[in-house]
């Protein structure tokens, strides 16, 4: 009994840990500045309604931009393959 109270637990939890990662990625991905804080930005080099640029903490230039929507970094656009949230 022990061992499938064990193997339902863990389900749950996996389950719960699945649906709290969807909630924080499309959270960060809703807007400019959440995503920008996401990637870790520490300094905002421009920005437009369309896309931005920003800097961080190792010095490298980010582009992040507007798709359908959401904000991602530029040339890591959803494939829409797997799972388009």
């Amino acid at each position: 009994m022990k061992k499938y109270l064990a193997i339902i637990s863990f389900i749950v939890i996996m389950i719960a840990l699945g649906v709290y990662w969807i909630y924080y990625l499309k959270k960060a991905h809703s807007t400019f500045e959440n995503y920008y804080a996401f990637r870790g930005c520490v300094q905002l080099l421009s920005k437009s309604d369309e896309y931005g640029y920003c800097k961080a903490e190792n010095g490298s230039i980010m582009k992040i931009v507007k798709y359908k929507d959401r904000w991602f970094l530029a040339g890591d656009l959803p494939s829409g393959r797997f799972f388009d949230f």
